[in-house]
């Protein structure tokens, strides 16, 4: 019980320091570079890349460091884990985002919650969140199934800068952010109209991720051996 507790408290905390993270990161973009959106989205990326390469350095050990409901479902289904992680994980990855999301507009002297007013809507940006899902999924779970999950903090922490530019969406790629950044009418929110495609479109790439790693790493690495 002392462990699931434990795990539990690690997946909210970084879920909202990752929240944290986005939105604080996106509003001190606006506010440094008003006139300039590529510098903004340059400054909101290198932001995430560093942070949340931190934020699982800190809690692999604790949670796993998931701090997205689709890395969760994942791992379960590859590693047939107890179904009862992800009845404890996704709504405190959840609430972590949400509480991340507001904190971040308090530290800014905005509204603590004010529902996001930019609409992410239409095609392009769903197959931007299919790709950019699939694409997390293959690098994280490549590296754990290959005995590389060390390596996951930077490797994660890069990817998903470099997916904020290579995909028109700016790389959400995790419904708990994705609902989370709904609380906030800054650079990095999202209209509740566009968040439910979103999700969906990141399930579609979490299952299209989970069938390349079946493909590509069909036998995991076996588990390092305590000493």
């Amino acid at each position: 019980m002392t462990h699931t507790i434990r795990a539990a408290a690690g997946e909210f905390v970084g879920s909202a320091g990752l929240a944290a993270v986005v939105v604080g990161s996106g509003i001190a973009a606006q506010r440094l570079s008003p006139t300039d959106v590529g510098l903004q989205l340059f400054e909101n990326a290198f932001a995430t890349a560093l942070g949340l390469a931190v934020l699982i350095l800190i809690f692999a050990t604790v949670s796993g460091a998931h701090f997205n409901p689709v890395v969760t479902l994942v791992d379960i289904t590859l590693h047939r884990r107890s179904w009862s992680t992800a009845a404890i994980y996704l709504p405190v990855q959840i609430v972590g985002c949400i509480a991340g999301a507001v904190l971040a507009n308090v530290m800014f002297a905005v509204p603590a919650v004010a529902w996001s007013t930019t609409d992410r809507s239409g095609w392009p940006l769903l197959l931007s969140e299919v790709v950019a899902t699939a694409g997390l999924i293959l690098v994280i779970f490549a590296l754990v199934r290959t005995g590389r999950s060390h390596l996951a903090a930077p490797a994660v922490g890069a990817y998903i800068g470099a997916a904020y530019f290579f995909t028109s969406s700016s790389s959400f790629a995790n419904p708990a952010i994705t609902i989370g950044r709904m609380f906030t009418d800054t650079f990095a929110g999202i209209a509740p109209a566009s968040a439910l495609p979103f999700i969906a479109a990141q399930l579609v790439g979490a299952a299209l991720g989970f069938a390349a790693v079946r493909l590509l790493f069909p036998i995991a690495a076996p588990e390092p051996v305590a000493v």
